[in-house]
């Protein structure tokens, strides 16, 4: 994926922001999301297992590697924090948060809906975020006060916006895992989200926050997660006229819980995530 093009297509006040690493958000996102279709839907992908039993592959570890390259290249006082590899001190008030793959139980099944996440924060607040989905060729970026943009086909930048949908009984629920509910031991909380919405699905992880975002879907809920893997959803979701917070309607991007819907919706769902 070239990203010449859709770094040129964005306006002038992200190109000269932040000392250029607004553009490089959008370079090594799409570079490490690129890496990773090298070992995507490969008979001889090899998958380990951590040692909280979830997967990882060579291709994770790879597109980890190239993304920290390429951000210690351009900024080597920033801080890097990611899944695979042990975070990394800066100076500059500028942190990185990677995920290389979002979604591997997706990527090793050949399921195309897995993504790359790639967030920064300036002095411990969410700046900008992007969500790529390698092999839809998908993508979706917002930066604080500066809008949401996506793209389908990797041609050009559009504005993103959620649905305005203000009836759950309308609503798409997409979410990355029901057993995760289970695992949490609020199992009940997917019952009555499920009840409560029009059709729900498991069009989870980056994507299912993508969907929220582009207005294909209007809630996305994460009972257990990382800030990896909600790094880049506070500005996109914000930008796009959405909300993003943890269930008890904090705006973090540092992980635990997430609830990404189309605003409207947000109350509603808070309130059956309480019971």
């Amino acid at each position: 994926m070239d990203p010449s093009h859709l770094i040129n297509s964005l306006a002038e006040p992200w190109q000269r922001q932040h000392d250029g690493r607004l553009m490089t958000l959008i370079e090594v996102a799409l570079a490490a999301a690129d890496s990773t279709l090298a070992h995507f839907g490969t008979a001889s992908l090899q998958v380990d297992v951590k040692a909280d039993d979830s997967p990882v592959t060579i291709a994770d570890r790879e597109a980890e590697k190239l993304t920290r390259r390429m951000l210690a290249e351009r900024f080597p006082d920033d801080a890097v924090a990611g899944e695979e590899y042990s975070d990394t001190t800066g100076e500059s008030g500028y942190r990185w948060i990677v995920d290389p793959i979002d979604g591997t139980k997706s990527f090793v099944c050949g399921v195309p809906l897995y993504s790359t996440l790639l967030a920064i924060e300036h002095l411990g607040l969410p700046l900008a975020g992007i969500i790529v989905i390698p092999a839809l060729k998908q993508a979706a970026i917002g930066s604080k006060g500066l809008g949401a943009f996506h793209t389908d086909g990797m041609t050009k930048w559009l504005p993103a916006s959620v649905s305005s949908k203000t009836d759950l009984s309308r609503a798409v629920f997409v979410n990355s895992e029901v057993g995760l509910f289970q695992q949490r031991g609020v199992a009940e909380v997917y019952e009555r989200l499920q009840d409560a919405c029009w059709v729900s699905r498991t069009w989870g992880d980056g994507y299912g926050y993508l969907m929220v975002a582009t207005g294909r879907a209007d809630v996305m809920i994460d009972p257990m997660c990382n800030a990896w893997d909600v790094g880049p959803v506070l500005p996109i979701l914000t930008e796009a006229g959405g909300k993003f917070t943890d269930w008890n309607n904090n705006s973090t991007i540092h992980g635990g819980d997430g609830v990404g819907t189309n605003g409207h919706l947000h109350d509603a769902v808070l309130e059956l995530l309480k019971g």
